[in-house]
């Protein structure tokens, strides 16, 4: 396993920047990009936005190793992982009501308070210490991924009047930076935690001096915003009025939850399955990281005007590759018959599969619900998402410990041929939208049916 991982990670390494050189060479320098004023305030918001990023990112390949560490059952490892995902939806739901509340730039300087508490309390073996760490790491979670993007959003339009249209090309950087940093992070956590001497909790140490930096540079360069808030209540009712009204929202809702409770599932297992192998833990996060990164630069090259294929493709084809991936698993895990080789390359083809799910998945989301409903949508959407991956990991542990594991990727194989149905409804309600179509480089209608 130690040669397969440096080799897969060489080699996807090598696939995602040579698309990504060729696809700097082939595109046109943008007006936004010439702006000084603008790289300036990109800048700004990049420096505490990727400390975030990156501090996150490097805790995540040794977090089960951690608590293998000190010795806990792999059912309370589960637990520790449910209390993780019940706090994200838990806090996720009131997180943009509490940022406009406190207002940004403090709930910024929370994420990294609260973050570096996450990170001391892996230095305990205390189980409701780590408990607590769980459900601090769920309060900062939703505050990493609401607070920042308001904040800059409020800036770019209000402080600054930027265009409107410089954002997407902002964050679009900014998701192709993110998996550059996932994969930095993964060999980052594996070289930390040969070196420092402290094993599997080096990476959540070396995680704190990025985070007080984020904060630090934020309560220094960043000015503070608010926003008028919506009742939460309202927020939620027109989510869920929307999500009932309009059958391609609820398609939409069904894939989603069903798709990334896997995902979240695949977190959770993927350690067990290679670790006693002696996979570096490390190199094989970067490899999915980079497997994933892969999966996005395809997405840009098969939607770009040579290919002109549709997001819709996309996600069939990514709950496709998934579905394949799974049905590897329940074979390579067969308890006896261990393939860690084969079963690598299939977390590797999930991650690829992710590539290519979120880009789509985000394009269709923005096209399908109205922008003044998305928070109350996507609040009903996390709610089963979350559900049904803690039934999951609980339902893991329900079974032999030798087969839970195969067990698992079992059920996740047939929720998966779940959302491949759902895919399949959506594809015959929104085949003939002209709206759910990337545009034809020509300007021209795009003919061929979604």
């Amino acid at each position: 396993m130690l040669v397969t991982a440096y080799l897969a990670f060489v080699v996807l390494l090598a696939s995602c920047l040579g698309l990504e050189l060729s696809r700097c060479r082939a595109k046109p320098p943008g007006r936004a990009c010439s702006n000084p004023s603008f790289l300036r305030f990109q800048l700004d918001f990049y420096q505490v936005y990727f400390l975030a990023l990156a501090a996150d990112w490097l805790q995540a390949p040794y977090l089960y190793k951690l608590y293998q560490h000190y010795h806990f059952l792999e059912g309370q490892i589960a637990i520790l992982y449910v209390c993780g995902l019940a706090s994200t939806v838990l806090f996720g739901l009131v997180a943009s009501s509490l940022v406009d509340w406190l207002g940004r730039k403090k709930s910024c300087v929370l994420f990294s308070l609260t973050y570096s508490l996450c990170c001391l309390t892996k230095l305990s073996w205390d189980y409701f210490v780590l408990l607590m760490g769980r459900a601090l790491g769920g309060l900062s979670t939703a505050l990493l991924f609401s607070a920042f993007e308001a904040w800059y959003i409020h800036e770019h339009m209000e402080r600054h009047d930027f265009p409107a249209e410089w954002i997407p090309a902002t964050f679009a950087r900014a998701a192709f930076w993110n998996h550059v940093l996932a994969v930095v992070a993964g060999v980052a956590a594996e070289a930390v935690t040969c070196w420092m001497g402290l094993g599997p909790v080096a990476p959540f140490v070396a995680a704190i001096p990025l985070l007080a930096l984020a904060g630090a540079l934020a309560l220094h360069n960043w000015g503070e915003n608010y926003d008028r808030q919506r009742a939460f209540s309202r927020t939620c009712a027109g989510g869920l009025r929307c999500l009932l009204s309009d059958r391609r929202v609820l398609l939409l809702g069904t894939i989603q939850a069903l798709f990334e409770s896997v995902i979240f599932i695949f977190v959770f297992l993927w350690t067990p399955v290679l670790d006693p192998h002696g996979a570096p833990l490390g190199i094989v996060f970067s490899s999915f990281m980079a497997a994933s990164l892969l999966g996005s630069s395809l997405y840009r090259i098969a939607t770009s005007k040579r290919y002109h294929l549709q997001p819709m493709h996309l996600l069939s084809l990514a709950v496709l590759i998934v579905v394949f991936s799974l049905f590897m698993l329940t074979f390579s895990t067969s308890p006896g018959q261990e393939n860690p080789v084969e079963s690598f390359i299939a977390f590797l083809l999930i991650e690829l599969a992710c590539g290519l799910y979120f880009p789509s998945m985000s394009f269709l989301r923005r096209k399908v619900i109205p922008e003044t409903e998305q928070a109350g949508v996507l609040n009903w959407f996390r709610v089963p998402l979350h559900l049904l991956a803690c039934l999951g990991l609980l339902v893991l542990h329900d079974s032999d410990h030798k087969t839970g594991t195969r067990n698992m990727f079992s059920i996740c194989s047939a929720v998966m041929v779940m959302a491949l149905l759902a895919v399949v409804g959506l594809f015959t309600v929104v085949r003939h939208n002209a709206e759910l179509r990337v545009p034809s480089p020509t300007g021209e209608p795009y003919a061929p049916e979604l």
